[in-house]
């Protein structure tokens, strides 16, 4: 006999959605509210109306901050996407070095974001710093604070050996939960290990990919911790991307009103990219099934 059907289970996790939304609303709502209106201090707001949004949308300081963001997410897409799959597919399915191995890739993300941004800060110095003074001893001219080319490298590095990790870990546990049976009926057919990848492990991993892909994305256009403990922003305003260029307009120059619209702004970059994202890659694993056909 089936049992009926119930919702009632919803009813449990309902205060944490309403908790949750109630978080999220109000800082919103106050942030839409600082975006419209101009402020001199003694808690005295002037109606701005669409002003700073306007200026935020013709200010060179703001395309050039969301280029720089632009570029980095697309590079750190690139290489920590394909790293993390080729390391997940040679990491070992059984035996004593699976613990091993899943522990080493947890590692870096243990590590708190502020700590990162120092480690690499230490390590990229040519006096004591390993990766400094290895290059420096090479004859390398390398220094971070001083040369963008040598900045950006550092940033993108330092997030590649940081984040990969959960790349990895997504993956891997995708690729662990593929049946047996497929690996078994390719290696009947006489797959290459290619083949095997392309109609077997890429589709079958495709929801964990995604995942990966968004968390990356967002995360990667949201940093801030990691370049400004390194950097700064610096040299000059080559590594300020939005967010810390956001945080130097609402607490360093104390401008509420056009720091408030360029988060709204910045969150509807990311909320847009975003679904493109998950669009694309969701309509590619629907596609995918009739293509292996």
């Amino acid at each position: 006999m089936d049992k009926p059907f119930s919702n009632k289970a919803w009813l449990f996790v309902l205060p944490v959605f309403l908790l949750v939304a109630l978080s999220a609303i109000v800082p919103l709502m106050t942030v839409v509210n600082y975006s419209v209106q101009d402020t001199f201090g003694n808690n005295q707001f002037f109606w701005a109306g669409l002003e700073w949004y306007e200026e935020l949308l013709h200010s060179e300081r703001f395309h050039d901050a969301l280029l720089r963001n632009l570029t980095f997410s697309a590079i750190i897409l690139i290489i920590e996407i394909p790293l993390g799959i080729f390391i997940a597919l040679n990491m070992p399915r059984k035996g004593v070095w699976v613990p091993i191995c899943l522990i080493l890739m947890a590692l870096p993300l243990l590590i708190p974001w502020n700590v990162v941004g120092t480690i690499w800060q230490v390590f990229g110095r040519a006096d004591i710093g390993l990766l400094g003074h290895t290059l420096a001893q090479l004859g390398v001219d390398y220094n971070y604070a001083t040369n963008w080319f040598d900045a950006w490298v550092t940033v993108i590095l330092m997030d590649v050996w940081h984040w990969t990790s959960l790349v990895v870990l997504l993956c891997y546990s995708g690729l662990v939960s593929i049946p047996d049976a497929y690996y078994q009926a390719a290696r009947i057919d006489g797959a290459s290990k290619w083949k095997v990848f392309r109609y077997i492990q890429l589709p079958k991993i495709h929801r964990v990919l995604l995942i990966a892909v968004l968390l990356r994305f967002m995360d990667s256009f949201m940093i801030y911790t990691e370049p400004f403990v390194l950097t700064g922003g610096g040299p000059g305003n080559t590594t300020t991307f939005l967010s810390i260029d956001l945080v130097k307009m609402a607490i360093g120059q104390f401008d509420l009103g056009p720091a408030a619209a360029m988060s709204i702004v910045y969150f509807l970059i990311i909320l847009l990219l975003s679904w493109v994202f998950y669009t694309v890659m969701t309509n590619y694993g629907e596609d995918k099934p009739e293509a292996s056909r």
